[in-house]
């Protein structure tokens, strides 16, 4: 059966849950078109489209904290994939925590429930 992301669904970006392909971890939710698809398929690495940047973006490009896929699934609707990366570099998240849901909802306030990896400064010299 040969089937490809339904990019006429969401406007032609569909999310991607991105998930340690070991511990089974969710490390982040981003958005994927189909350039970014044809070039994670290409490469082997995790490509996705940047919303606030409206860009294509190599996962890693800039701190090396690259992902390199594993595994692709999709969904029944063929309108949400499931990337199982392995994570290189140690952190998922730009904020430096190894996911990007570092953060729990508790009594109605935000807990940050993790460490950091690296200093978001540091990497990306901002």
């Amino acid at each position: 059966m040969t089937a490809k992301p339904d990019f006429s669904k969401g406007n032609g970006l569909l999310p991607a849950i991105v998930q340690d392909a070991e511990s089974g971890e969710v490390l982040m939710l981003a958005f994927v078109n189909e350039e970014a698809w044809e070039k994670t398929l290409e490469t082997g690495k995790a490509h996705y489209w940047s919303r606030s940047r409206k860009q294509l973006w190599q996962k890693g490009e800039t701190s090396g904290h690259v992902q390199l896929v594993k595994e692709i699934r999709l969904d029944c609707d063929l309108d949400t994939l499931l990337f199982k990366v392995k994570q290189l570099g140690g952190a998922a998240c730009h904020e430096g925590y190894a996911t990007c849901f570092y953060r729990r909802f508790e009594g109605g306030d935000l807990r940050i429930v993790e460490e950091r990896v690296f200093d978001p400064k540091e990497v990306y010299r901002k």
